[in-house]
Order: C-alpha cells, then sequence, then structure tokens
C-alpha cells in the first residue's frame, strides 16, 4: 500500500524552465528510495514539493490520507512529518552535538527529549562526540548530526537532497554503511537524491531515475539493470557496446567473453586501464570500425595483444534512442 504518492507534478520557473513534467512516484510505508539524475533534472524541485515547501503547476502529494499544502494554501510552509536534509548542514554552531539534536525538542516532555536524543545519539554512533561544538567535527559528523536532527522530532518521510556529495570517496563510502544501517532499524520512507549511482546503491535496492523532470524508469536495482527501459537508464550501470551492423542493439561489458578456441569476433587490444576489480579495455574490432569497451577480470592481455570476443544472445539488450 503506498504511503507517499505525488500524483502528475509539473513545475516550470519562470513560465519556461521546465523542471518536473507530469511526475507520479508512489512509496510504500518504511521504503527508501534512490532517485538518481544529473544537475538540472529535478531532484531537488521534487523533494520541495514533496515536502511542501514548493508550489507545483498542476498535481498532487498525499502523505497517507493527508493532502500536503504546497506554500500557496498553507500559511507556514512545510511539515514536521516531512522533513528535508540538504547538502548544508544547518546546525547551531555554538550548540553542542546533543543540544543540536534536541533542538527541535524544546517544547516536549523533558523525559521524552532526553529518550529520543539518547536513541539518536546511539543509533548514528554520535555518543562519544555529544559534548563536541559542529566546528570540532568533520564535514561527514556534521551531516551525521543533522540527520539525527531531523528525526528527533520522529518523522513520518525524511528526504535527503545529496547530503553526501562533498565528501570524498573513503569518507562518504564509511557513513553510507553507518546512515545505511541506522535508517534500515528506524524503518524510514525517505527519497535520497544523488547524480551518483553506487551511493544509492549502497542504501537500497529500490532505485528510480529522474532524466529532465520525468521518472523514467522506477524499481528494483537488478530490474534496471537487466531490463532498462532507455538507453539513458542502461548507460548509468555501464558503457555500451553497439553490435555491428546494427543501431538499436547493445552490450554490456560484462557480457563479453574471451575465446580460447580463436573462434568469435576477432579484435585487438587498442589500451588497457588498471581498475580495482579488473582490467579495463578497449578493443577494436576487426573488419568493422567499432571500438568495445571489455572487462579482463584476469588481467590477462596487455596493449597489441590480439583477442577474440563471444556472447550469447540472451545478453543483447534492445534499446532504440
Amino acid at each position: 500500500m503506498s504511503f507517499l504518492r505525488l500524483r502528475n507534478i509539473s513545475k516550470r520557473f519562470d513560465g519556461d524552465t521546465l523542471a518536473l513534467n507530469g511526475l507520479t512516484l508512489e512509496l510504500p510505508k518504511g521504503q527508501l528510495l534512490g532517485l538518481i539524475g544529473e544537475s538540472g533534472s529535478g531532484k531537488s524541485t521534487l523533494l520541495r514539493v514533496a515536502a511542501g515547501l514548493e508550489t507545483q503547476d498542476t498535481g498532487e502529494v498525499f502523505l497517507g490520507d493527508m493532502a500536503i499544502l504546497n506554500p500557496s494554501q498553507k500559511l507556514v510552509a512545510g511539515y514536521d512529518q516531512i522533513q528535508l536534509v540538504h547538502q548544508q548542514f544547518n546546525l547551531y554552531p555554538h550548540s553542542t552535538v546533543e543540544e543540536n539534536i534536541r533542538r527541535p525538542l524544546l517544547l516536549y516532555d523533558k523525559s521524552y527529549a532526553q529518550d529520543r536524543t539518547e536513541y539518536l545519539l546511539e543509533a548514528f554512533s554520535l555518543g562519544s562526540m555529544r559534548k563536541r561544538l559542529p566546528r570540532e567535527l568533520s564535514g561527514g559528523q556534521q551531516q551525521k548530526v543533522a540527520i539525527a536532527k531531523a528525526l528527533s522530532v520522529e518523522p513520518e518521510v525524511l528526504l535527503f537532497d545529496e547530503p553526501f556529495s562533498h565528501l570524498d570517496p573513503l569518507q562518504k563510502r564509511q557513513l553510507l554503511e553507518e546512515v545505511r544501517d541506522a535508517l534500515n532499524e528506524l524503518q524510514i520512507t525517505g527519497i535520497w537524491v544523488t547524480h551518483d549511482l553506487n551511493d544509492a546503491l549502497m542504501l537500497t535496492s529500490q532505485v528510480g531515475v529522474l532524466h529532465t523532470g520525468t521518472l523514467v524508469q522506477y524499481g528494483a536495482a537488478e530490474e534496471l539493470l537487466k531490463q532498462p527501459q532507455s538507453r539513458y537508464v542502461a548507460e548509468l550501470f555501464s558503457p555500451l557496446n553497439p553490435l555491428p551492423g546494427s543501431q538499436d542493439l547493445f552490450l554490456r561489458p560484462m557480457a563479453i567473453h574471451f575465446s580460447q578456441a580463436s573462434e568469435g569476433i576477432k579484435g585487438r587490444v587498442k589500451s588497457c586501464r588498471f581498475l580495482p576489480f579488473f582490467n579495463q579495455l578497449t578493443v577494436s574490432l576487426e573488419d568493422v570500425a567499432l571500438d568495445w569497451t571489455v572487462f579482463d577480470n584476469g588481467r590477462g592481455f596487455r596493449e597489441g595483444d590480439q583477442v577474440y570476443l563471444k556472447f550469447s544472445g540472451e545478453d543483447v539488450m534492445s534499446l532504440p534512442k
């Protein structure tokens, strides 16, 4: 049963720039969606509309049975039930970690406020930093505090606007693992917006792809990998190799294998690039003006080597432009 529902949402800025184009999205309670999109695809606008902070041109937003009113319909925009976590930390600089998390609970029962703060400090592994000021924390630690602060009032939906985009890869990977575990424990319903597919896959198996304001595909990551509905979605997961003589048939690099019997498509290694788990080869195919990207898991080939490539017809993808 859907819990957060966006129906036919459209939005233009300055009467010309299309940000969202008839977008419909439904999330069941407790599901975290990784929303992938390049800059200008409408990701941030979607989150602001979902939170009741941006006025859409058409469409409606519902949280359960409650209609989410936009700023043109509500005197004070936004809802406690829906919290938006930005790239900026929005922490109080002269308050400790504990005080920042507890700040939204000032009008709540003191016993409840203390218990909720302690729970979030533990959930996000912030107990040892409780007395530190924001300036004494790393960027990733500050973002964890910001997420815990957003969760203090027990929102029903959490929306993340690329919160870790400014972090280095190692720090980001470690923090994504910590945040994933915390969000799973809290059974958060939410949308995690990012331009990095790997970030989304570290958090959730449910992925949506936003392109020029349109939700072009949404579902399990494995489904998007194996059954992409467009060339754009397919290219998010890996390079595509066109079949000789075809404009719409493609192979992924991982679907191409090396033949040990000198059978298949003949080619020569044009370049060899070392990557953490395999060598990425650029192979020039013989008799056709095509270069293929091929993954060499055994790291057995070098620039200039002759190779024979084979594949299964089941792995050929039809992707009209």
